[in-house]
């Protein structure tokens, strides 16, 4: 199977590391100065499940033409639509789309720019970092991956994307829910990259404070109860296993967001609370916590 991995940093550049370290056919789309580095210096990933180096096939969205049976679609959301574009000449008949990208709003301008039946449901749990070498530095227990067709059916292209997958460093898996996994994961992620962002803090020291979990608790609800409405097929207990995660993580654990934040980077607020709130309002429910948060993190993109 030839797979092309859009994007070589943390996320891209660490599953489709480990896929070429099974011996897998990976091709990465990467931008001019990215593609410099590694035509340079080579993959490198620094993990605490093991490390791996290797000379990667490297292509920019100038390339001669070719298609691929699976995209690996890793980007932030606020590159989504350059990155369609940029892929687009590489999309054949019979191409798969896997977006591992936060969040749910990006299904529907998948959906649009290829056609409903080239995408597939994606998701992935991994904390990485690219250094200032360009090493992808990956150091908790956490490197998952999940994808399935979004109907749930087990087809005989999950059968060969499965068996193309499977067999890495990495724990990929398909799942016959993948919609709703994506959902849960939008659940936690805009929660957590919520709280940890709005007081620019590790998880720990929120948890320490006398209404700490209970903020976090109240925004759990205060998402899912517009995600019902939406008609998001999430688990009733879903709340409380979220709490029960951000109860028991590392103290030390930052979200992305606020990582990206400390370095003076482009954050995802309109891909995730934004979007959460413009449903809010389709709904007319209130959601006081959100609109702090969305608040605290538009004021930063102003800066």
């Amino acid at each position: 199977m030839k797979i092309l991995v859009v994007g070589a940093g943390g996320v891209g550049g660490y599953f489709g590391g480990r896929l070429l370290e099974k011996g897998e056919d990976v091709t990465f789309l990467v931008r001019p100065k990215r593609y410099e580095q590694l035509e340079r210096h080579g993959l490198h990933i620094e993990s605490i499940h093991g490390s791996f180096s290797c000379t990667p096939k490297l292509i920019t969205k100038d390339s001669q033409s070719e298609t691929f049976d699976l995209i690996l679609f890793s980007t932030k959301s606020y590159h989504l639509n350059e990155a369609m574009e940029d892929i687009k000449p590489f999309v054949g008949k019979n191409t798969t789309i896997l977006p591992l990208l936060n969040g749910i709003r990006h299904l529907e301008d998948l959906r649009q720019t290829f056609g409903e039946e080239k995408i597939i449901g994606g998701l992935c749990f991994i904390e990485t970092t690219l250094n200032h070498e360009g090493v992808i530095v990956q150091t908790s227990k956490d490197h998952h991956l999940k994808f399935g067709e979004l109907s749930g059916e087990k087809t005989a292209r999950i059968e060969k994307i499965s068996k193309a997958l499977s067999g890495t460093k990495a724990e990929i898996n398909e799942s016959t829910h993948i919609l709703r996994d994506m959902w849960h994961k939008y659940l936690f992620i805009t929660t957590f990259s919520g709280v940890t962002s709005l007081f620019q803090s590790p998880i720990g020291p929120i948890r320490e404070t006398a209404f700490g979990l209970e903020l976090v608790e109240d925004l759990l609800f205060e998402c899912e109860a517009i995600m019902k409405k939406e008609g998001a097929p999430i688990d009733e207990q879903i709340v409380s296993k979220h709490l029960a995660t951000l109860n028991k993580i590392e103290p030390t654990m930052k979200s992305s967001m606020q990582r990206d934040m400390e370095k003076q980077s482009f954050i995802e607020a309109d891909h995730l609370q934004g979007y959460l709130l413009k449903l809010s309002e389709k709904h007319d429910l209130h959601a006081p916590i959100l609109k702090i948060i969305y608040t605290n993190l538009k004021l930063y993109e102003k800066k």
